[in-house]
């Protein structure tokens, strides 16, 4: 056992004998090589676990791998593939709108719930017949269940296979990660995934755009089995072991070329996220920067967050890729942040390099 994974294991089980989480799984890989790899209070690291947006990381690499695969260019118009779309001034919109979430559709149309998230075919068409709340590619929003769905759809569209059976046919069996990668899980593996819970002291979770349910993430729904089976790729089920290994794949160019690994961690957009009303940068796809590192304006690092406390990113500059997933939902990324602060920074890569 090195160093590192021996500080993180003690880390995650001092969080959990004192209460502070239930259940918490790390993989850490730096410079092509697993170097964490670490759990506490699950069965093991190959336990799956609701994690909410972490798993947006999946389809926004997806979405690369269409466009690298020829499948789709970044300045495709959404209907070119899916004419219905066009309703309401959305004709404009490409897949680099629906990357950079400035399409205008952060949020679901009233008519959906959760209770029809499962109805691929029903949530599509009402976001296809959506009027936007602002012009594609005027402004940035976060775009909480829409995004997975818009992916989806133009994947489904492009390849005539929905995204849960790329996931497996370009991800998890090239990587070897099966079962550890969900968007719809199947029945004989439902038993093993991780039970959620919630913990106290939550905020209202309310915003101007978004419905409480799209804004704040809740054990009932991710513990739920209709949403563990459906198809629903802005949210999924995964081991931090998953994640990481997605992202160190693309840290080491065996998911795609290093050109175009290089656009996950290039500024595609900048402003005042509408949904929040906090500044934002986006690459396609992602989120840039760290969280909890300081703004710098040339951060390359780049991955989701999931509401409760989950996240996953990947840092060229430091050659980490990180995920952290768990069971107890929390309002912040207190655990985060603090193994985080245990990992190598770029100073002590440099050295031991």
């Amino acid at each position: 056992m090195t160093d590192l994974q021996e500080r993180v294991q003690q880390h995650l089980d001092a969080l959990v004998a004192r209460g502070a989480e239930t259940g918490v799984q790390v993989a850490c890989y730096r410079d092509g090589v697993l170097v964490v790899d670490a759990v506490a209070g699950v069965p093991g690291s190959a336990t799956p676990i609701f994690s909410f947006s972490a798993v947006k990381n999946v389809t926004a690499t997806l979405a690369h791998l269409l466009v690298a695969r020829g499948f789709l260019d970044y300045d495709s118009l959404v209907t070119d593939l899916w004419p219905e779309f066009g309703a309401h001034g959305k004709d404009a919109t490409t897949l680099r709108h629906v990357l950079t979430h400035t399409t205008g559709l952060p949020a679901m149309p009233r008519e959906i719930t959760p209770a029809e998230l499962p109805d691929w075919s029903r949530v599509c068409a009402a976001l296809a017949a959506a009027e936007p709340r602002w012009r594609p590619g005027a402004a940035t929003g976060y775009h909480s269940y829409t995004f997975g769905y818009l992916v989806g759809e133009l994947a489904r569209r492009a390849t005539g296979k929905p995204l849960h059976a790329l996931l497996r046919e370009w991800i998890t069996e090239p990587l070897g990660i099966e079962g550890e990668l969900f968007f719809g899980v199947p029945d004989e593996a439902l038993p093993g995934v991780a039970r959620l819970e919630q913990a106290p002291g939550w905020p209202a979770g309310e915003t101007a755009i978004l419905a409480p349910w799209e804004g704040r993430p809740s054990a009932d729904f991710g513990n739920r089995a209709e949403i563990l089976r459906a198809d629903i790729p802005s949210v999924g089920v995964a081991t931090a072991h998953g994640l990481a290994a997605l992202f160190n794949a693309i840290l080491q160019g065996d998911l795609m070329d290093p050109a175009r690994s290089a656009r996950l961690s290039r500024p595609a957009f900048a402003g005042v996220d509408q949904v929040f009303g906090t500044p934002t940068r986006l690459s396609l796809g992602f989120p840039l920067g760290r969280i909890g590192a300081p703004p710098e304006e040339g951060s390359v690092a780049f991955g989701w967050p999931g509401g409760g406390g989950s996240y996953a990113y990947a840092d060229p500059a430091r050659g980490i890729a990180f995920a952290l997933t768990k069971t107890r939902l929390a309002p912040n990324f207190d655990t985060v942040l603090s193994v985080d602060a245990l990992l190598p920074g770029t100073a002590d890569r440099e050295s031991t390099a």
